[in-house]
């Protein structure tokens, strides 16, 4: 069964899980989690993406992260791949570090921000990493103690998330540890982590209700939260692949979209494909891409043979093209006067 594609929007939540290959640790000592979150820290300030929550366990790590300007997908391969090189080297070893594709889940704001910033921070602490919540209140390597003002990190939104307990900030956190001393005793949580479907209805009593009453409602593993919720992302999703199926099936393929760009930029299509970094070719080639992989479905490795770029250079280029179309105004098919 292929793997379905990740769902994101600017603005969206995503409890993002990433674990190691095997379940292997990722994090052999202290220096390899201080260097990660130099990394996340760099990536998260430099592309504006908010991170509400987050924990650092020996073989997996927890991410609660809103899309900003740059795709979620991005983020995460910026910083799982600079940080695998880093641990590859200094361990000597080789290969993958992490399992090839992390779980992000697109997440309703009401009711699980909270929900998900106290079940994230808890990690720790149930996974014995530390003995008591007061300890948790100093760890260095989970957000809640930057929600504590033990250990302050200047690109996680801690107004953000303690303003949602109270207007004054000791008794917003005051009230923020009550409601996370509250969620030990929950224990794992895993409606939180996976089963769309349990997730949509609300647990396992409503998912045999529903049974009984042989009802169904719309659900999916990569969406947590109630049934209208996971209707209307998928919704918005399906809208985005019927246009791409209508430009197809109207006979709109790569020769249109390279002549399209050709006209656009005033290249003739073999400047267009052919290598050099001059900045009009870049230009060309990043609508290219971009038109090629979002407009019309192709992948990375097949626009990378007809251009002749690897498939990373595709992709960043086609992420390069999406900018320029939002900032131009511009668009594959044109559109006649009226």
């Amino acid at each position: 069964m292929p793997r379905r594609a990740r769902i994101d929007a600017p603005g969206a939540l995503h409890h993002v899980i990433c674990r190691g290959i095997e379940r292997r640790k990722i994090f052999r000592e202290d220096s390899d989690r201080d260097d990660f979150l130099k990394r996340l820290e760099t990536i998260l300030s430099g592309t504006q993406t908010p991170c509400y929550a987050w924990a650092l366990m020996p073989n997996h790590i927890h991410l609660l992260l809103r899309t900003g300007n740059t795709p979620i997908a991005r983020v995460m391969r910026q910083l799982l791949s600079g940080y695998a090189g880093r641990f590859n080297r200094l361990h000597r070893r080789a290969g993958h570090l992490f399992q090839n594709r992390y779980k992000s889940i697109l997440c309703q704001e009401e009711p699980y921000l909270l929900e998900l910033v106290r079940y994230i921070h808890l990690n720790p602490l149930r996974a014995k990493q530390v003995a008591t919540l007061k300890q948790l209140d100093r760890y260095r390597y989970s957000g809640h103690s930057a929600l504590m003002g033990h250990r302050p990190n200047e690109w996680q939104p801690i107004d953000s998330v303690l303003g949602l307990f109270g207007k004054s900030v000791s008794k917003a956190r005051q009230e923020y540890r009550l409601f996370v001393e509250k969620g030990i005793a929950l224990g794992r949580r895993p409606e939180l982590t996976g089963g769309g479907l349990i997730r949509s209805l609300g647990g396992w009593s409503a998912v045999k209700s529903m049974r009984r009453l042989q009802d169904h409602v719309k659900s999916d593993e990569r969406v947590l939260g109630d049934s209208d919720f996971v209707q209307s992302v998928l919704s918005a999703q399906d809208e985005q692949l019927e246009a791409r199926y209508m430009l197809q099936s109207q006979g709109y393929d790569f020769r249109y979209a390279l002549a399209r760009v050709a006209q656009l930029t005033g290249l003739e299509t073999g400047q267009i494909l052919k290598p050099g970094k001059q900045p009009g070719r870049v230009y060309a080639r990043s609508l290219i891409c971009h038109w090629a992989i979002r407009s019309l479905g192709m992948t990375a490795v097949a626009v990378s043979k007809l251009i002749g770029i690897s498939q990373s250079a595709v992709t960043r280029a086609a992420y390069r093209g999406e900018a320029i179309v939002a900032a131009n105004s511009l668009e594959l098919v044109e559109r006649l006067n009226a």
